[in-house]
């Protein structure tokens, strides 16, 4: 005579939960999307004080941005100041301008990244 074994299940997939299990896992979630959201926070506010810098023309535009979407500063040398090249000075602190922009904004998709799981989610950025 041989023995079956025959495993105590206490919830079959499809199966409705019962009360106190559909409490439990809803409590746990929500404490879940409670510390994800406190991490959002704390990342968020990492993002509106981090300061990146970019510069053009080997060095002599530098721009500073913080927050992703503030420039703080922008340095000029003056040997490259010529009022016959207005054009060229422009063209170097657009490029200075849009290159920290684009690193700023880098940094935010990189830290929320961590928060999120690589996950885009609608809203957050």
């Amino acid at each position: 005579m041989s023995k079956s074994f025959s495993p105590q299940i206490d919830h079959y997939p499809g199966e409705p939960l019962d009360q106190d299990s559909s409490f439990m896992m809803n409590r746990n979630m929500l404490k879940q999307a409670q510390q994800m959201q406190a991490r959002l926070a704390a990342v968020q506010d990492e993002i509106a004080q981090a300061r990146t810098e970019a510069s053009s023309g080997g060095g002599v535009v530098k721009v500073s941005v913080v927050g992703g979407s503030h420039v703080e500063s922008i340095e000029i040398d003056p040997e490259v100041v010529d009022p016959e090249d207005v054009e060229m000075l422009q063209d170097l602190i657009l490029a200075a301008v849009n290159e920290a922009m684009d690193s700023a904004q880098k940094l935010a998709a990189d830290k929320m990244g961590k928060i999120t799981g690589g996950m885009n989610i609608p809203g957050l950025m």
